[in-house]
């Protein structure tokens, strides 16, 4: 890489992930960010260990995904990199990829403001079998932010990404939770970002993953997600919305 690209991870009671997926970051990257977002239990313990290798920023209390990705936003820019990669710390996405992934956000054919992830973009043959609601949910709010901002993605929530920090700076992200990709899609086709995916493996580790509270019941979710993309067009003044029948034909 020959610009300045920082790796952040948002981290959860990852402790039992942690380890390999740093030593495996590490191989991959020179800068590397951990935001431990409340974790408690082991995490921070397990971080410890790699004093000196990685920096990590601690919310005292569990502020949630999106808050996890609003520090690491503010952390690249404030620093002065040039790409900000994201990636999980749950085993679900590949460190090999990284250099890959920061690489397209200049590519000489197609520069872009975001790279995302897509586990649907490419069938790869040791791919998993993603849990049902989860699946469904995926297409149909990515058939709709598809059919309302004519985004053309194939996967709304792959937390793997390259940045172009500059570009972060338009950015005004106050969702804390998972729902927070779908603040930053309406953001980014808004702000007129140029953007391109980037196929990765898909990989579960943990299908039982909760989303919190009534959030693990899918239509709850669903309905959730629904809220926060018509809140969000409102507050940036667009005249979409997406209505119940957004995607139901999907999956």
């Amino acid at each position: 890489m020959n610009e300045r690209t920082l790796i952040a991870l948002p981290v959860y009671n990852e402790a039992s992930h942690v380890e390999d997926v740093l030593e495996q970051v590490l191989q991959n990257a020179d800068d590397v960010l951990v935001v431990n977002d409340g974790s408690t239990d082991s995490t921070a313990l397990e971080l410890a260990a790699f004093e000196g290798r990685i920096h990590v920023e601690t919310h005292s209390t569990n502020r949630g995904y999106g808050a996890a990705l609003t520090t690491a936003f503010e952390q690249a820019v404030r620093y002065g990199y040039d790409v900000l990669v994201t990636i999980d710390c749950d085993g679900q996405h590949q460190p090999g990829l990284i250099s890959e992934i920061a690489s397209l956000v200049d590519d000489p054919n197609n520069p872009v403001d975001m790279v995302s992830g897509s586990r649907y973009l490419h069938d790869f043959d040791d791919n998993s079998v993603a849990p049902a609601d989860r699946r469904r949910i995926n297409m149909q709010i990515t058939n709709c932010l598809n059919e309302k901002l004519h985004l053309g993605i194939t996967d709304a929530f792959c937390g793997f990404k390259a940045y172009r920090v500059s570009s972060l700076t338009g950015l005004d992200i106050t969702d804390t939770g998972y729902a927070m990709p779908l603040q930053l899609w309406i953001q980014a086709a808004d702000l007129g970002w140029k953007i391109s995916e980037f196929a990765v493996p898909l990989i579960y580790l943990d299908e039982e993953r909760s989303f919190g509270g009534s959030l693990d019941d899918a239509v709850a979710r669903l309905a959730h997600y629904r809220n926060i993309l018509n809140a969000e067009l409102s507050r940036r003044g667009m005249t979409q919305r997406f209505t119940a029948e957004c995607g139901q034909g999907i999956g």
